[in-house]
């Protein structure tokens, strides 16, 4: 049958409105209403195909059971106030496919369960500290900080959208957590984004977006988890140079913004002399070109998944045709958080061997 809400999520995805998505596919606006509402539930082949070709999205797709919802209130993003309507829509809908990817795969693999505390009670700095005991990490650096949050039952994803406005999100389904991030800024921005999303699910996993300091929250947990006080005093109890700030940043993997304001949050430079380094940091572009980057993080789970599934001849493609999505939508979810060389040519499928 039929499906509306599956028409209405592949035009967000696009970051199309009804209009320009009915002159595109030459029906009208007032169709393509109908459709989106349910009030038209068996339209012709002819304006699927004529949809579809728009949408670069399979007819079958608009067919099936609907996909998980996620709502605004169900996501915590990092900047909702600068996202369009459009752009907040489209990375909701990559959640929703997400979803639908993530049960693929959970009914061909066992995947590390999740290992998160409830720390709703506790401020940041303490909620850091509690998930670091409670994963067994000390305050010792995380160099995999990617593979540890899938060791602990993190399922990660990356957006399509390469723009500022759309940094990250996170949210829980199903009882599982998951973390989306937008890999086009440096490897130590985007581990901050991601370890500021786990403050997200650590702290605020049922209070809707935008609760009151929760971003502020979520920022001073990142840097307490990616920069215990005990291992910053012991390994850089006084800053130098801006200089000495970029040979030290490499120990925690940080950006060296978030190293300064972190070093300044604890005491270790004062007002005056962190305000001195915010200034060299601007003239030198460090705000936006991060000095002696360090490589992509890359994912340990997708790579092993990926690499099972090719030795029983499954693709990506494969997966995409499964779940009448186009490879795009597999490729941009996946594809930046993997290098090894997997073909993506449709196969016939077999059933797999289960990931302990």
């Amino acid at each position: 049958m039929f499906n509306c809400s599956k028409l209405a999520l592949a035009r967000k995805r696009r970051q199309l409105t009804k209009k320009n998505l009915a002159e595109r596919s030459g029906i009208t606006a007032v169709t393509l209403t109908r459709l989106e509402t349910g009030i038209t539930t068996d339209p012709s082949m002819e304006t699927l195909q004529a949809l579809a070709g728009v949408l670069a999205y399979p007819v079958d797709f608009f067919f099936g059971e609907n996909f998980d919802e996620l709502t605004t209130d169900a996501a915590s993003f990092r900047s909702l106030s600068t996202m369009s309507a459009a752009q907040r829509d489209a990375a909701l809908g990559a959640g929703q496919i997400a979803f639908s990817l993530t049960k693929w795969i959970n009914a061909r693999f066992d995947l590390p369960a999740p290992d998160l505390p409830d720390l709703r009670e506790d401020d940041s700095i303490s909620a850091a500290a509690s998930v670091r005991n409670h994963w067994g990490i000390g305050s010792k650096p995380i160099p995999k900080l990617l593979s540890l949050f899938e060791a602990k039952g993190i399922r990660v994803f990356t957006l399509a959208e390469r723009n500022k406005n759309v940094d990250a999100f996170s949210c829980w389904n199903d009882g599982t957590p998951y973390i989306f991030l937008n890999t086009f800024k440096s490897s130590e921005r985007t581990r901050f984004d991601a370890a500021h999303e786990l403050g997200h699910l650590l702290m605020h996993r049922h209070t809707p977006s935008g609760h009151l300091n929760g971003e502020r929250e979520a920022d001073m947990f990142a840097a307490a988890f990616l920069i215990p006080q005990d291992d910053l005093i012991s390994h850089m109890p006084r800053v130098h140079s801006l200089k000495h700030l970029i040979e030290k940043k490499a120990r925690w993997g940080v950006s060296v913004a978030a190293l300064a304001r972190t070093a300044f949050n604890n005491k270790l430079i004062s007002d005056w002399y962190y305000r001195d380094l915010c200034k060299q940091m601007s003239m030198l572009g460090y705000r936006t070109v991060e000095p002696e980057q360090r490589e992509p993080e890359k994912s340990v789970v997708w790579k092993k998944i990926l690499e099972m599934l090719w030795k029983d001849g499954i693709t990506k493609s494969h997966i995409a045709k499964e779940l009448c999505l186009p490879i795009d939508e597999i490729e941009a979810l996946i594809g930046p958080l993997v290098n090894i060389n997997v073909p993506t040519r449709t196969t016939e499928f077999k059933k797999l061997s289960v990931v302990r």
